[in-house]
């Protein structure tokens, strides 16, 4: 009997662009059923932020010992600080017929795109750069020295968008939120994803 894999989904973009919070929207929604991958850091936690929830947080030797046994689909270091995905996790959800939701870095998904290129990969893309450095500065969690590394970066990885196969533009965290599960629901029913399936039905499999 045919067993429909897991669609790995992959939402990134710049740091401050909102992927958390469009990510949080996401998974408050009743019929939302993709699978959170947290990723690791080893950044401290914001106000708010729960160990095992929002992040798994690890200290600096604790991530480079996973990085040397193999234990991350992807990692990058971030303004000082790491970032990956434990892979164990996402495959065996994946195996198990289940979509994983990752929300990472951009360093980290061109990572992720050369291990699992049948994933599906989402840029989230601010309205404007000034419209993303408000948001930086709004947190109030960062100097201003920090806030311009980030805004440079942030033209960095919008050079990186051909990597992607969408680009939703977060100008409204409702409006994004649709356009993603519009995408999913299509990328669900693409040629590719189903063919096995009938051809396995023609031959009475």
């Amino acid at each position: 009997m045919y067993k429909r894999r897991g669609l790995l989904i992959v939402l990134s973009g710049p740091s401050g662009v909102g992927k958390g919070t469009v990510r949080k929207e996401l998974f408050t929604q009743p019929d939302t059923n993709y699978e959170y991958s947290i990723s690791m850091t080893t950044r401290s936690p914001r106000v708010g932020e729960v160990d095992g929830v929002d992040y798994f947080f690890k200290t600096r030797a604790e991530f480079e010992d996973l990085i040397e046994q193999g234990k991350l689909l992807e990692y990058a270091e971030y303004v000082g600080n790491y970032y990956g995905t434990p892979i164990d996790y996402v495959d065996e959800t994946l195996d198990a017929g289940r979509d994983v939701f990752l929300e990472i870095e951009v360093v980290g998904a061109a990572q992720v795109r050369a291990k699992a290129p049948n994933g599906l990969f989402i840029f989230l893309a601010p309205p404007s750069l000034l419209a993303l450095q408000d948001r930086l500065v709004g947190r109030g969690t960062e100097c201003s020295d920090v806030i311009a590394s980030r805004i440079q970066k942030a033209r960095e990885e919008l050079e990186m968008m051909n990597l992607y196969d969408y680009v939703v533009e977060n100008d409204e965290v409702s409006k994004a939120c649709d356009k993603i599960n519009a995408i999913v629901v299509a990328e669900h029913c693409r040629r590719e994803r189903v063919e096995k399936r009938y051809l396995r039905m023609l031959r009475g499999e």
